[in-house]
């Protein structure tokens, strides 16, 4: 049995370019799918946010038609109900990556907003990675990237292959135009390989102890290239 810590954003909204709030929080089925994946593997799961605030699950996740119809969307809500963890988070500032067998972050916009600038969520993706363990990031999840700094100003995530929310896909949400910045501009600003998959596809890059996923339907093949992973 593996402990897995889910960091997940305390956001609730996303500030736009015109300074407008867009509420949001973390994507249901990134944070549900992976979920039931490791649970299923007999797992043990630990929620840690900013602050230990609850998160917020984007409103926009749990709508009928980002969840195939109604039923679909009520099951997910239902879902996020079970998860007792969401309502007991950690405060980041009380993790050490050391604890866990593997750490995970979900997407939705959340990410853009608190944990892409948070020096804790930074310091544990850094000891994360470096430790080897498996490390996962699903959608916008990876903003939180950009919070990683080397002394000399780099990430140590430069150089790696990954994927992540695309152009493409922001532009076909109708967020693009209004945000005041793009995920997959400022990760290959950084220096990693971006793997574009095609847009709303599953897509999945492993590169040494990291696994990204592009999408929210990257989540549940992404936890199951984690579970492969954590049996050893």
């Amino acid at each position: 049995m593996a402990r897995i810590l889910f960091v997940l954003s305390g956001a609730d909204h996303w500030t736009l370019s015109d300074g407008s709030a867009h509420p949001t929080g973390f994507w249901a089925e990134e944070a549900v799918a992976p979920y039931r994946a490791f649970k299923a593997a007999g797992h043990t799961i630990t929620v840690a946010t900013p602050g230990g605030v609850v998160p917020t699950a984007d409103p926009a996740s749990l709508a009928p038609d980002a969840n195939g119809g109604q039923q679909s969307a009520e099951l997910m809500a239902a879902s996020l109900a079970r998860m007792d963890e969401l309502r007991h988070p950690l405060k980041l500032s009380e993790v050490d990556a050391a604890d866990y067998d593997a750490v995970f972050y979900p997407g939705g916009h959340g990410p853009m907003e608190d944990l892409v600038a948070d020096r804790e969520s930074g310091a544990l993706l850094t000891a994360a990675l470096n430790s080897g363990k498996p490390l996962g990031v699903v959608c916008h999840g990876p903003a939180a990237l950009l919070a990683t700094r080397r002394a000399d100003g780099s990430s140590p995530f430069s150089g790696y292959a990954l994927t992540a929310f695309t152009n493409t896909e922001e532009n076909q949400a109708g967020l693009a135009e209004r945000a005041p910045w793009l995920l997959q501009d400022r990760l290959m600003e950084m220096g990693v390989h971006f793997r574009e998959g095609d847009p709303w596809a599953p897509k999945v890059v492993v590169d040494r102890n990291l696994y990204t996923g592009q999408n929210p339907a990257s989540a549940a093949p992404l936890a199951d290239r984690l579970v492969e992973a954590l049996r050893g």
